[in-house]
């Protein structure tokens, strides 16, 4: 079983600084948006507004994290091999506390995964394999290039040399993925390619490949857009092209996000055609509601929901492109006239029941919100580990969830 062990951290102060393309620089301020967490009569809580920044609070002791674990282990008293995913806000290699904390799980006999750091707290590259030695058995390193100069500029690493070797003990002795936010004209093309060769060389598992986000539309909901000026994103589908001939080219596993993981056919693996034969496993649809959803997962909905030969759903797109960072401003811009009086929204999505509720009924028409499952598919940075068949199940199993919310939140058809 899988136990989180949080260490804590804010972005920007417990991580050596921001990386130039981070999501959370230039974050001020966060409103409270509004969530299915929220109380009934009050929008905010701490999910929507410091949540969504992880601004939470500092790195914490290794006796907090700890006794954390042991909490979650009594809670769920479950049997096995037990395995720690230590994250946090921040750069987990910055957390002073690393090696106690490493060293106290293996002591339990838990072992160790380290989760989402970029290296930047790493001055020695020997502490790998003292990390290893305490029975860290995984780490996701986002390497962002295997250029110590680039790293430099853009991850601002103050020992880019020495974090990069510790890379390579990593992947030399244990699982390591890789991991980079793709910058047009910085870490792509030849800079990109040169980075998969020295993983490759080293052994990695694999590289996930993450699109960079500079707009509101595309994720930016912290009022800090552009986060670099001058710099475009990359088309959502010239990146997934991208991450296809990636895969094409290397033997270890390649993953992108928000698009696509070539091995599993994710996200929304049973819209392919090869997979129709998996649709009838989801149960059938006996209620009439319209779906909002974004911009990038809407074809893929609405190709299902087609094939399936529903004619009592519609799909709806706003334009944000992660569905779980809708807000209301994204329902706004909405032309209510194609919206029926059932509405289903993402379950994650930053909006208050009383903000959907008034703006889906701002046409006069009285419109029932209701809240989908969290999620529909499974980002790649969750299925560079999971085989096509594990895909296929987890949508099967939201889809029916999605199902069930249309059919209870829909108007019933005789």
């Amino acid at each position: 079983m899988q136990v989180v062990a949080d260490v804590g951290g804010i972005p920007g102060k417990d991580c050596n600084g921001f990386c130039k393309y981070c999501y959370f620089r230039k974050v001020k301020d966060v409103k409270e948006f509004g969530c299915a967490h929220c109380l009934p009569n009050k929008i905010g809580c701490e999910r929507c507004s410091k949540g969504v920044s992880e601004t939470q609070g500092r790195f914490k002791s290794p006796f907090e994290v700890m006794n954390a674990v042991q909490t979650a282990l009594m809670m769920s008293m479950r049997q096995g091999e037990i395995i720690a995913d230590i994250s946090g806000g921040g750069d987990i290699s910055c957390y002073p506390h690393l090696e106690t904390l490493t060293a106290n799980l293996n002591q339990y006999s838990i072992k160790s995964r380290l989760s989402y750091t970029c290296g930047k707290g790493i001055t020695d590259s020997e502490i790998a394999p003292r990390l290893i030695n305490n029975n860290v058995e995984e780490v996701s390193f986002t390497i962002f290039s295997s250029d110590p100069k680039l790293r430099k500029e853009w991850v601002k690493d103050p020992n880019p040399t020495e974090a990069l070797k510790a890379c390579q003990i990593f992947c030399e002795n244990i699982k390591l993925t890789g991991a980079a936010v793709i910058i047009p004209g910085v870490n792509d093309g030849d800079v990109l390619r040169q980075t998969c060769n020295s993983l490759e060389e080293w052994g990695a598992k694999g590289m996930l490949l993450m699109r960079f986000a500079n707009t509101f539309n595309e994720g930016l909901i912290l009022g800090n857009e552009p986060i670099l000026k001058n710099h475009e994103s990359q088309p959502v589908e010239e990146f997934a092209e991208l991450v296809k001939q990636i895969n094409k080219e290397y033997n270890f596993r390649v993953s992108g996000t928000p698009l696509c993981d070539p091995e599993t056919g994710g996200p929304f693996a049973i819209a392919k055609d090869e997979n129709e034969i998996f649709l009838q496993f989801i149960k059938p649809v006996t209620g009439e509601a319209t779906i909002i959803t974004s911009k990038i997962a809407e074809p893929f909905i609405s190709k299902i929901f087609n094939k399936m030969e529903v004619d009592s759903v519609n799909v709806v797109a706003v334009e944000k492109e992660i569905a779980c960072l809708i807000t209301k401003e994204d329902l706004e811009q909405l032309d209510l006239s194609e919206i029926k009086e059932a509405v289903i929204i993402p379950g994650r999505s930053f909006v208050h029941q009383l903000d959907a509720e008034r703006i889906l009924s701002a046409d006069g028409v009285d419109r029932l919100v209701g809240r989908g499952p969290d999620t529909l598919s499974v980002d790649g940075e969750l299925s560079i580990d999971m085989t096509d068949e594990n895909v296929i199940e987890r949508e099967l199993e939201q889809f029916n969830d999605l199902v069930d919310a249309i059919n209870f939140f829909g108007m019933r058809r005789m």
